[in-house]
């Protein structure tokens, strides 16, 4: 049997810090559907750092393209 690593959670307080936004702030990107992917677990809402990690790069690619 072959056990996967779970992967590394964030609050939306852990995540705004990471992205620096305020929580405030990350809140209005969700409700606009601007935000990093998400999920609600066990009722709050978390983050996957890799998808965190992969939404702020294509931050940067989508940036390069629009110059």
């Amino acid at each position: 049997m072959s056990t996967t690593p779970a992967p590394e959670l964030m609050f939306v307080s852990e995540t705004a810090k990471y992205i620096r936004r305020t929580e405030r702030g990350l809140r209005q990107m969700i409700y606009e559907g601007k935000a990093p992917k998400h999920g609600k677990v066990a009722g709050r809402i978390m983050f996957r750092k890799s998808d965190v990690d992969a939404w702020i790069n294509e931050q940067f690619e989508s940036s390069e393209t629009a110059a």
